[in-house]
């Protein structure tokens, strides 16, 4: 990491009008609520060099157009710890973000909570917990953005606790501070990057980029609307397959249109969330995000053709969720074999990941639609789809399970393989027969719509 600035230096990067809101005046003593020698001093020395009144500055400014609350940390003012004073501020912001329907934006640069004020420092935590759920409850979307150093419970609640965590490069990034970690711990571990790569936070942005996707996410995050997501144009065959065995090969062909395609072709812009917040991505397997598309915010989990990890499953979980929250449709993209059934993915219980999609997708009430563009295997497919709004194109299909497991269980051979494919009717237009897919004629040639419901 490069200097640390200021809170006011790091608010100009991204806002040009930021407003201070009035901080709330409280009696305290001159050395706190435990009297702590000489504490008292030591906040009047930080005050003179800092220019702040205490660690945290609060206020209101457009980034890229939207207005926010935020929140910025002042490390330099006893190492931006939390104190009642700090639990003061905290709390008036946030009350005033939803009195005025605002998205909140931490600023965290924090090396915890203050020892000189004990146990009462400690509790700020559940103040500023109590806060953000409030405003959670209230369906107004927090992006933090993790400074240098964001550690404790600065960390822990108003950092990770956000829907959407951007960090700086090589930003000091854990729970464990630096004087309080095992002394043979790896610092590699505590950074912005290990933090992503962990599922913890979202994406690690330079400071040069950060107005520009902090705006973007902030625009996306704040327009909801309560129509469904239209489900893409097939980008690949227009034909319907001759028989499943066709079906099969088609879906599994490698220049077959993917996920990052149908991304690309679907969305003007779009923001990636990643991570599942328990320690887990699946970059390779499950995309998600938030995207324009007609002019409007689409939230998106797309599996990308690859066993699908726990991870992935876990991470479109939290997506759904946030885009309910948030009055965003969602489109899900199934193209998977399957959930990835190794013995690591059992240990990170991919079982209950499932189960938990399964769930948010039958109770959400924001809009879900899905479209399956390549493979749909069994039920790690199947938990990405959404009931009575389900669309295949003709080149994928739709199994219980894959022919050639399907043949052995049976203990047929090699051989019978095609046969299997066939009585399994995985093929779209045995799917739409079948009432499990709908059909219409910009996804699926060559028919109408024959319902306006349907029980997938």
């Amino acid at each position: 990491m490069g200097e640390r600035r200021s809170a006011r230096e790091f608010l100009a990067l991204v806002t040009d009008d930021f407003t201070e809101l009035p901080a709330p005046r409280g009696e305290q003593d001159p050395d706190g609520p435990l009297g702590w020698p000489g504490y008292g001093a030591a906040r009047a020395r930080a005050a003179d060099r800092t220019g702040e009144e205490e660690s945290v500055v609060c206020g209101t400014g457009h980034v890229e157009g939207v207005r926010a609350v935020l929140l910025a940390f002042e490390f330099g003012f006893l190492g931006g710890s939390l104190g009642r004073r700090t639990g003061d501020r905290l709390e008036a912001a946030y009350a005033y973000a939803r009195a005025h329907r605002l998205p909140v934006v931490p600023l965290v640069a924090t090396g915890g909570s203050r020892m000189q004020e004990g146990m009462l420092a400690l509790t700020q935590l559940q103040r500023v917990a109590r806060q953000s759920v409030l405003t959670r409850r209230a369906g107004l979307p927090q992006v933090a953005v993790v400074r240098d150093p964001a550690t404790g419970g600065g960390w822990a609640t108003l950092g990770s606790g956000a829907d959407v965590v951007l960090a700086l490069p090589g930003a000091q990034v854990g729970f464990a501070g630096s004087r309080v970690r095992p002394p043979d711990a790896d610092p590699a571990a505590y950074t912005a990057e290990a933090q992503v790569a962990a599922g913890s936070a979202d994406a690690v942005v330079p400071e040069v980029e950060l107005r520009s996707t902090l705006g973007r996410w902030l625009r996306l995050l704040t327009a909801p609307s309560g129509d469904p997501a239209p489900v893409p144009a097939p980008l690949g065959a227009r034909d319907l397959p001759a028989d499943g065995w066709d079906a099969v090969r088609r879906a599994r062909a490698a220049g077959r249109p993917r996920a990052g395609a149908y991304l690309d072709a679907y969305f003007g812009e779009r923001v990636a969330l990643s991570g599942d917040r328990c320690g887990g991505a699946d970059p390779e397997g499950m995309l998600c995000g938030f995207g324009t598309h007609a002019g409007r915010t689409v939230a998106y989990a797309a599996q990308t053709g690859t066993a699908t990890r726990p991870a992935g499953y876990r991470t479109a979980t939290r997506l759904i969720h946030l885009a309910d929250r948030l009055g965003i449709p969602v489109l899900t993209l199934v193209d998977t074999p399957g959930a990835a059934g190794d013995a690591a993915a059992e240990g990170q219980a991919v079982g209950p990941a499932i189960a938990d999609l399964f769930g948010a997708v039958a109770s959400v009430r924001t809009p879900v639609s899905t479209l399956v563009i390549g493979e749909g295997g069994s039920g790690g497919a199947l938990a990405l789809a959404a009931p009575g709004a389900t669309w295949a194109t003709p080149d994928s299909y739709f199994s219980v399970i894959a022919p050639e497991l399907a043949a052995a269980i049976l203990k047929r051979p090699p051989a019978q393989v095609r046969l299997t494919a066939d009585q399994l009717r995985l093929r779209p237009q045995d799917l739409a027969e079948l009432d499990v897919i709908r059909t219409d004629e910009q996804v699926f040639p060559g028919t109408g719509d024959r319902r306006s419901e349907g029980r997938m």
